[in-house]
């Protein structure tokens, strides 16, 4: 928000021409800084209790840079830069040498505060090792989101007396995120054994027939367990944003 607009709005607030709430509302609408080829939204935290998050795919490393440079300005805490190549690192090292990368979830995270706001446990559940990048991308997005985070990794439905050598984690998480590829069965499981809410992401891994998660992803909408909401193939940051809201009631 520009300091112009910002001071008639504390002018009217001041004056009593619009109430506290009101103008709270306004400031919830209201701010972005604009860049030319990218409209920052400054006050998404205010709305939704986390800055705006950059996706880096598509983005040259010049412009990851400056976006997340204006978030930090504004004095955001933990800034995640999703689907972020080793160069966007480099870029965006250069101006926050503490920013953390995760080269696995390819995601970086800058001015990183670690703080668990929620009471609830997140268990993020992947099939195979090779769903992991996935399943590491909901983890770390979760734990930025003030979330307690368990992992419970290389469990699926080839082997299944290694999930259920595990019931009792599964049972006592409160939001239960499933990562798998192939045939995506393993979401179906994990819903008839737990009264939690399953986050089902269907991951692009498996040969050709699985039309990179296309497979996974009509299985886990087929779902016989009940419970059971499927995000987008390899969408493991959207699955850890919707746990975390279901973990914050």
């Amino acid at each position: 928000m520009q300091e112009k607009e910002l001071r008639k709005l504390l002018e009217k607030i001041q004056q009593g021409s619009i109430s506290i709430e009101e103008g709270v509302q306004e400031l919830k609408e209201l701010p972005f800084k604009d860049l030319g080829f990218a409209k920052v939204d400054l006050h998404r935290e205010l709305r939704q209790g986390h800055p705006e998050v950059v996706f880096c795919q598509g983005k040259t490393p010049d412009q990851i840079k400056e976006i997340v440079k204006v978030l930090a300005e504004k004095g955001s805490k933990n800034i995640l830069a999703t689907r972020a190549n080793r160069e966007a690192y480099e870029a965006i090292k250069s101006i926050f040498p503490d920013a953390q990368y995760h080269s696995l979830a390819r995601i970086v995270l800058v001015n990183g505060q670690r703080e668990i706001k929620n009471k609830g446990t997140i268990l993020v559940v992947s099939a195979g090792t090779a769903d992991l990048p996935v399943a590491e991308e909901a983890a770390i997005t979760a734990e930025a989101f003030g979330n307690k985070v368990e992992r419970l990794y290389d469990v699926g439905v080839a082997g299944l007396h290694r999930l259920l050598a595990h019931l009792e984690k599964l049972q006592k998480a409160r939001v239960i995120i499933v990562v798998a590829g192939m045939e995506g069965a393993l979401a179906s499981v994990v819903g008839g054994l737990v009264n939690k809410p399953v986050i089902a992401v269907p991951t692009s891994v498996g040969y050709g027939a699985s039309f990179h998660g296309l497979a996974a992803l009509l299985a886990m909408l087929n779902s016989c367990a009940a419970g059971v909401g499927v995000c987008n193939i390899d969408n493991g940051f959207g699955a850890a944003r919707l746990a975390s809201l279901i973990n914050s009631d």
